[in-house]
């Protein structure tokens, strides 16, 4: 959705129309069905005013069930056990969510369900003015329309009208309020009792997840959709980049409402009202520290922070995650590498699924483009579909943030910090055993050209990160890195194709999504000398990510690790 659109079109404001109509006929003809009479029906039927804290919980045990499940689209968990819900669905319906759709389609279809009230932004203005791409505003957006769920509404098709919701709708500044075209989320303190299952989370970079789980030590498990329809699991993390609060990035709860002004039935269906919301001053967890730090809020200097946690300074990411631990926020090194490379290995498993998307619909085999899209991380039609910069960058930077990690619990055994909890004597060698075992029970598949089956485990997706393609048009060998030239020999690109495939290679090394700048480069133009974060055509060399190369300058005892024990300290993957 670009500059300032409605997303209300013509046909929306009278089948709005028409519900009031419907409305009207229902009272009329007594056909007002409470929701245990509404089995395989689409009307939505509303019976309460507002969500209670039972609601509220509710709602965040169904996102955890989701989140949980083995499913990797949103039309398998929503018609899977997981859903409780499934058995009431039309048959004939088929869900669809990308991730910008997925928060408001899971809390619409909760309310659905559950008789409950449900608003939602329908369109934006940039500050940036006329034209500007609301997803990419570098003064942000604000709200120019709403509508509501009214009892009588067509479910189905009120939810599938969500899909017209962009990532633009959730950039508005973190203190935005106004009303009649209130935001509908709003920004909560960093604690157990506020983030939880059903909070969003907005990346900065044209990405939106939920949070499905908060784990006892403070890790932020989140569920995404992407374009291709799939859905992965991952932990928040530097992936999602902290800005200021007019963009409204980071964690954003759903703002209560309450339905008002209503006709109630006899038999407790309430007909017609209006929505208002409850303001950011009236609402207890409404904070905006993540912004501007825990001492004194700076938003001149938002990027100087300072946040803190019983007198210790801490990094942004630190601080949440000391912020949502129960008691003291131990380390222990072993559990940590393993619960980040069990989440490495679902973003890959991810990658899987979207990269034989587009193998199965055919997009290798149509010609190579003469020129990449306007940028690449944030365009529309079948590069947005298809490809993988933003999904690829995303490993990439998690991949990063892991081998940090390593280096960070490295260090603190050094420094004798009494944060971190291990009684091992060799923290290398036991971090080093882990990663082999979760590299090794970490199984990725592709069936190549020539219909073999290629198995790859963690370290090799590891070490294979800066040769996969994100190039829809690229064969599936290119699309997972192949350099071999056995396992390359099927791939059927040209010459035109390996040009490309050479050329991108720079754009691969590039970790940070620079959605503003200009990336329609043609094969000339992308091959020319000049590289730089901002120069649209990639960044010199890729950052170090060899975890197990770091552990091994470390080892206390020269022997294979992978051979050994793990420490005393070691704990299950979460």
């Amino acid at each position: 959705m670009v500059g300032f659109r409605f997303s209300m079109a013509r046909g929306e404001a009278i089948l709005a129309r028409a519900g009031l109509a419907v409305t009207a006929a229902l009272m009329g003809l007594g056909l007002m069905a409470a929701p245990a009479e509404a089995a395989r029906s689409s009307k939505w039927i509303i019976t309460k005013d507002h969500w209670t804290e039972s609601d509220e919980r509710g709602f965040s045990d169904f996102v955890t069930a989701l989140g949980d499940a083995d499913c990797y689209t949103m039309n398998d968990c929503l018609k899977s056990a997981a859903n409780p819900y499934r058995a009431t669905d039309p048959y004939y319906v088929r869900w669809y969510a990308d991730c910008a759709d997925m928060p408001y389609m899971l809390r619409a279809y909760y309310a659905w369900k559950n008789g409950l009230p449900f608003a939602h932004q329908t369109a934006m203005r940039s500050f940036d003015g006329p034209g500007s791409d609301i997803r990419y505003s570098l003064e942000g957006n604000q709200v120019v329309a709403r509508r509501h769920a009214r009892t009588g509404t067509n479910a189905v098709t009120f939810i599938q009208y969500i899909g017209a919701v962009s990532t633009g709708m959730y950039r508005h500044h973190a203190g935005a309020e106004a009303e009649p075209y209130f935001t509908d989320h709003y920004s909560p303190k960093i604690s157990r009792d506020t983030i939880r299952p059903g909070t969003v989370v907005y990346d900065v970079n044209g990405h939106v997840t939920m949070v499905y789980k908060v784990t006892e030590d403070g890790r932020v498990l989140t569920l995404a959709a992407h374009p291709d329809q799939s859905l992965s699991r991952s932990y928040f993390g530097r992936n999602f980049l902290r800005t200021q609060a007019k963009l409204g990035t980071g964690f954003k709860n759903w703002r209560p409402i309450r339905l008002e002004g209503y006709k109630r039935a006899a038999n407790g269906v309430l007909y017609g009202g209006h929505v208002t919301a409850v303001s950011n001053a009236e609402l207890p967890e409404f904070s905006l520290q993540q912004y501007a730090g825990t001492e004194v809020l700076n938003f001149t200097k938002w990027y100087e922070p300072s946040f803190e946690v019983k007198g210790q300074k801490l990094n942004y990411y630190e601080w949440v995650r000391a912020s949502l631990s129960v008691g003291d926020l131990k380390y222990r090194p072993v559990r940590e590498l393993r619960g980040m490379l069990t989440s490495l290995c679902q973003d890959a498993a991810a990658r899987k699924h979207a990269v034989d998307i587009a193998i199965k619909t055919g997009i290798h085999r149509y010609p190579q483009p003469n020129r990449l899209p306007d940028n690449i991380y944030g365009t529309t039609g079948t590069w947005e579909s298809y490809s993988t910069p933003s999904r690829d960058a995303r490993l990439k930077t998690s991949f990063k943030e892991t081998f940090d990690l390593v280096q960070k619990l490295l260090d603190m055994q050094a420094q004798g910090d009494p944060k971190l909890s291990y009684s091992g004597t060799d923290l290398a060698a036991d971090m080093l055993k882990a990663f082999y075992e979760e590299s090794h029970a970490c199984e990725i598949t592709y069936r190549s050209t020539a219909g073999q089956t290629v198995r790859l485990d963690l370290e090799d997706v590891m070490t294979r990160l800066w040769t996969m393609s994100f190039d829809p048009y690229h064969c599936i060998e290119r699309r997972w890195g192949a350099t071999d030239v056995s396992e390359l020999a099927s791939c059927r690109d040209g010459a035109k194709k390996t040009a490309w495939y050479d050329a991108e290679k720079h754009l691969r090394y590039q970790i940070d999504r620079t959605y503003d700048v200009d990336m329609g480069h043609d094969l000339q133009s992308l091959q020319a000398p000049g590289r730089g974060l901002y120069s649209g055509r990639g960044v010199d060399s890729p950052p170090d990510v060899d975890i197990p190369a770091l552990l091994k300058r470390n080892l206390r005892t020269k022997v294979e690790a992978h051979n050994e024990q793990p420490g005393p300290d070691t704990a299950p993957a979460l």
